[in-house]
């Protein structure tokens, strides 16, 4: 029970907002079930409904099939209302097939806010032709079509704060407080991950990484801390603080401004080496750090393209350890599997798992 709202969904109704739609939010963090969506949908009356992933959160990559499945109702749902559905996540646009099968009227592809209010934009103006919004796939007279991918956005500070009145903040409070003592919040300070780790699924980003301004990053915190006064943080980035210089800043202006918040970061071993990263987390309130180190093993590391080595794993949980961070690991396991015996031969199956 450690509830985070919906980042990137509300990220993609500020932006809708701003472009001068009225925007509701069916949360479903504490549903349990899809059909709970319906009252909302009597209440509101929207003229569109859109299923937009938290791509922020990897932990919704997790239950793809639950999740997938409230999704196909959610589209059929729809169709009872007699509305469009347009579905932004990393599975639909795995399994766009499936989604517009189950009544999908399009599926958004990678980065989905500029997509979105371009796909709303011609389809209220009565147009049905959306082949000149790019990182979109729809159907047309029953051919499936694929516009060319989206471009992402590189300047992420003219990106509106994400609309965090549209959450019951007090649900989530209340299940941090009765679970864990403490109230923590979501933000994101980048997007992508440049680094080419072979196991790794990127349907969102891709390899571009881009980054708000340190000062951006703060401005935000104050507000959330003049609106909703979270005990502690989670920078939901695959990786924290990657630009030259970026941690460095942003300890100053959290110094500068008297903040005093904790947080929790996802990091790679070989960047908290660099520059004075973890000197500088360690001032600016960072509590844990979570680093993708997957194996001890050298060769294993090399086979997955991971591009760190043994030695940094152990150099900076040393130096973590001294500054009083805590590091937390993600492992690799293949797991050997050995099928009930049938005859005087086994055969053996390999899988792959990741916690």
């Amino acid at each position: 029970m450690q509830p985070y709202a919906p980042l990137g969904t509300i990220y993609a109704a500020a932006v809708l907002r701003k472009e001068g739609y009225n925007v509701s939010l069916w949360d479903p963090m504490f549903a349990t079930s899809a059909n709970e969506i319906k009252p909302s949908m009597s209440a509101h009356r929207p003229d569109a409904l859109i299923i937009y992933d938290d791509g922020f959160n990897y932990l919704t990559k997790m239950c793809l099939t639950n999740m997938r499945e409230a999704a196909f109702e959610m589209c059929h749902i729809a169709k009872e209302f007699g509305i469009p559905v347009f579905v932004s996540s990393s599975d639909a646009a795995d399994h766009y097939e499936k989604y517009l099968d189950h009544g999908a009227t399009a599926i958004l592809k990678g980065e989905g806010e500029t997509t979105l209010t371009e796909v709303l934009q011609l389809y209220f103006n009565g147009t049905k032709d959306f082949s000149s919004v790019d990182g979109l796939l729809y159907r047309r007279d029953g051919i499936t079509i694929t516009n060319k991918p989206r471009e992402v956005l590189r300047i992420l500070d003219e990106i509106p704060f994400p609309a965090w009145d549209l959450v019951d903040v007090d649900s989530y409070k209340q299940a941090w407080i009765k679970n864990h003592g403490y109230f923590s919040m979501n933000m994101s300070t980048t997007r992508g991950c440049p680094f080419k780790c072979n196991w790794c699924a990127k349907p969102i980003y891709g390899n571009r990484y881009n980054s708000r301004s340190p000062e951006n990053v703060v401005e935000e915190i104050k507000l959330l801390k003049q609106k909703y006064n979270p005990d502690h943080l989670w920078y939901c980035d695959d990786i924290f603080g990657l630009k030259p210089g970026w941690v460095n800043k942003f300890a100053d202006l959290i110094n500068e401004n008297k903040i005093q918040i904790k947080f929790k970061i996802q990091s790679r071993v070989d960047l908290l080496l660099q520059e004075n990263n973890i000197a500088d987390l360690a001032r600016s309130g960072c509590e844990n750090v979570w680093v993708g180190a997957e194996s001890g093993s050298q060769k294993i590391l090399d086979a997955m393209d991971k591009g760190t080595k043994v030695e940094q794993i152990k150099e900076a949980t040393l130096l973590l350890k001294n500054m009083e961070l805590n590091l937390l690991s993600f492992f690799s396991l293949a797991i050997r599997e050995r099928p009930k015996k049938t005859s005087k031969n086994y055969s053996h199956g390999y899988g792959v798992a990741s916690g």
